[in-house]
């Protein structure tokens, strides 16, 4: 594993702390941003398995809900969720666009850290702790997770291979 040295006038930031008061109105420690257009087929069960595993991390959190100019029945399910479960927002985009679903929903945050994930969590959820930590703790102020690195194990069933080629 390679060292990184760190120049002595280049102080880690201080850890984020799990922040005081009232903890329905606290900015959050993690906002994890899921874009999602016409995804009513998978939005609930991503949303209620994000949330059961982000109810086990040390911190705080919220699930932001980035709806991308959806057709379907995704905004209704969106707002259910949000009323339904504590710590899940909603955010409605009228113009379509993932990028600017992310982009309005990072401004927007009042998050210390923000990630983003896909509805399908095609990323194993064990996987956000370990990229998050670094930030959390101050030591980094970046973190990018890909499965294109060499170290990274990706596991996928032929049909997604196939569609993400």
């Amino acid at each position: 594993m390679p060292t990184v040295r760190v120049p002595a006038d280049c102080a880690p930031m201080p850890p984020l702390m799990a922040p005081s008061g009232d903890p329905r109105t606290a900015a959050p420690v993690l906002d994890v941003v899921v874009p999602v257009h016409d995804e009513e087929a998978d939005l609930e069960q991503c949303v209620r398995r994000l949330h059961a595993h982000l109810a086990t991390l040390p911190f705080s959190s919220r699930i932001t809900i980035a709806e991308n100019a959806s057709t379907d029945a995704t905004p209704a399910i969106a707002a259910r969720l949000a009323t339904e479960l504590p710590g899940v927002v909603v955010r409605i985009e009228t113009e379509p666009g993932r990028g600017r679903a992310l982009n309005r929903a990072w401004a927007a945050s009042d998050a210390a850290v923000l990630v983003y994930m896909d509805v399908d969590l095609s990323t194993d959820l064990n996987a956000l702790l370990p990229l998050v930590a670094p930030l959390i703790s101050g030591h980094s102020d970046l973190a990018i997770g890909t499965r294109l690195a060499g170290s990274s194990r990706v596991v996928r069933g032929a049909k997604r291979e196939f569609i993400s080629r």
